[in-house]
């Protein structure tokens, strides 16, 4: 099984690029919550031990990776809230939550590697996109790990106000016990209304107050 290394990072730095940011998102899935992106500028000297694609490791793995790149990489995360998404799509919300992350390093990023195989069209720096990046590059995988620590843990937040749908657990995506909850309670401030499943209880005039 291949790892993330450092090879789209180095081949960056060769062309004369300092500050390489790696860029991903989480969250385009889910009926609930924002969609959250993270910027990750490692530090060559200081490359957490096990960095991988989030998808790839525990839960308690991740969360001491999220803690341990807070402490020795640039760091910044960034979100699209709900209104944006309904507002724009979920496309568009993850580029937007990708370009504020950028633009909150603490170093100025002159070059980004995005997962995926767009670029978002408001990135006004160098960038390449890196399809499956989130297992190929360090960078992108320490920004995988990050987003989605950050996310879970505002998702188990949002479950204390909204106890009827499991968020603490499936992280507002559409499992059983969710949709359970949707067909109980109704839908909060916190779905998604430009979703199907959320437009259509709508339309059935099932909601709660925030």
């Amino acid at each position: 099984m291949t790892k993330p290394d450092f090879s789209f990072e180095s081949a960056a730095h060769e062309h004369g690029f300092v500050h390489v940011a790696g860029v991903d998102e989480v969250g385009r899935g889910p009926l609930a919550g924002p969609v959250v992106a993270a910027a990750v500028i490692l530090n060559p000297a200081h490359i957490p031990d096990e960095l991988n694609d989030s998808k790839k490791l525990t839960a308690k793995r991740r969360d001491a990776l999220y803690d341990e790149l807070l402490a020795v990489a640039d760091v910044s995360i960034a979100e699209a809230t709900v209104a944006e998404i309904d507002a724009h799509n979920i496309l568009r919300a993850s580029h937007i939550a990708m370009v504020r992350a950028v633009a909150g390093l603490s170093a100025k990023a002159d070059h980004a590697l995005i997962d995926g195989n767009m670029i978002p069209r408001d990135l006004a720096i160098s960038s390449e996109t890196i399809i499956k990046g989130d297992a190929r590059s360090l960078s992108i995988a320490a920004a995988s790990i990050v987003a989605k620590v950050w996310r879970d843990r505002h998702m188990v937040a949002l479950a204390q106000q909204h106890p009827h749908y499991g968020w603490e657990k499936n992280a507002g995506y559409p499992t059983a016990q969710h949709k359970l909850g949707l067909q109980q309670f109704g839908v909060t401030a916190h779905h998604r209304r430009s979703f199907k499943p959320i437009h259509n209880i709508l339309y059935q005039d099932k909601n709660v107050t925030p």
